[in-house]
């Protein structure tokens, strides 16, 4: 009102039911308010996750009595907030029923399982299985398996074994990065990722890692990652072969064998080599 007409400050307040005493005052903060608000600062740098109610909870275990609301009046004056963490998106995939293939190395399986050693540092381990013969194809064990190491690794696999038609795995980052990627275009591979929260969908290695966990890694307490490996190599080949496999009637390299022998033999017909449900 004064900035555009030529009213005095006594007659504006009147108009506006303001007093001249509210208008000109101006806060002025106590020592004791900027200790606070300093403290508050310094909580939320050291607890970059907690806002203010947390930092509220801090402060009362430190003897402070302050109002919720003047924690959260301080905390939203030194700009502080804690930043929303987004959702990772998955990629958007059409459902894809879970296929039967008709022979080895036609469906691979991959996905990871998460384990600790008796020292507390986190094992990771790869798990790729071979959904015809149900064969575990390897069981990679390391701290970190980042899609380069996982690229790398499957063309060693192929060097003996040779490559499947198509790999299934979930949408992690080291199945949906640029380098399993480009390892599968050159080879001629293709990567079908299931969908988002759909382990059904994958329910061959799914079904593999719960024997995994339960036969290998909830009985045993690994002392190292090289003793973890020795450990997990050993229950792998009896896994292949010596443990006959329940919806195969016989070990997965006996199966794998059979198969073997009755496509060198077509005449042979009399052994049915039709997998059941995965079991």
């Amino acid at each position: 009102m004064r900035a555009k007409t030529s009213i005095s400050e006594r007659r504006a307040c009147q108009l506006v039911g303001l007093s001249r005493s509210v208008m000109q005052y101006e806060p002025v903060r106590s020592e004791q308010t900027e200790a606070l608000r300093a403290r508050i600062v310094d909580l939320a740098h050291e607890r970059r996750r907690f806002g203010y109610r947390r930092i509220q909870m801090m402060l009362r275990r430190e003897g402070v009595s302050v109002n919720h609301k003047r924690t959260y009046r301080l905390y939203r004056e030194a700009g502080l907030a804690v930043r929303k963490r987004k959702k990772r998106q998955g990629l958007a995939v059409p459902r894809i029923p879970l296929d039967q293939p008709r022979g080895p190395n036609e469906i691979w399986s991959m996905d990871f399982v998460f384990d600790a050693m008796a020292n507390g540092k986190r094992i990771k381990c790869l798990t790729i299985v071979d959904d015809y013969s149900r064969e575990a194809v390897d069981i990679l064990v390391d701290r970190g398996i980042s899609g380069h190491y996982v690229a790398r690794r499957l063309s060693e696999i192929g060097r003996f074994r040779g490559l499947p038609l198509t790999i299934r795995t979930d949408q992690g980052p080291e199945f949906t990065g640029n380098a399993l990627d480009q390892w599968a275009t050159h080879h001629g591979v293709q990567i079908r990722l299931i969908q988002p929260g759909k382990p059904t969908q994958n329910a061959f290695i799914e079904s593999f890692n719960g024997k995994f966990r339960d036969e290998c890694l909830n009985e045993h307490w690994f002392r190292s990652l090289a003793h973890a490996r020795e450990v997990i190599n050993s229950w792998r080949q009896d896994y292949n072969e010596v443990r006959p496999h329940s919806s195969l009637g016989m070990t997965p390299s006996e199966f794998a064998a059979h198969h073997r022998a009755a496509k060198r033999s077509p005449a042979t017909g009399d052994l049915n080599l039709e997998t059941k449900d995965f079991n």
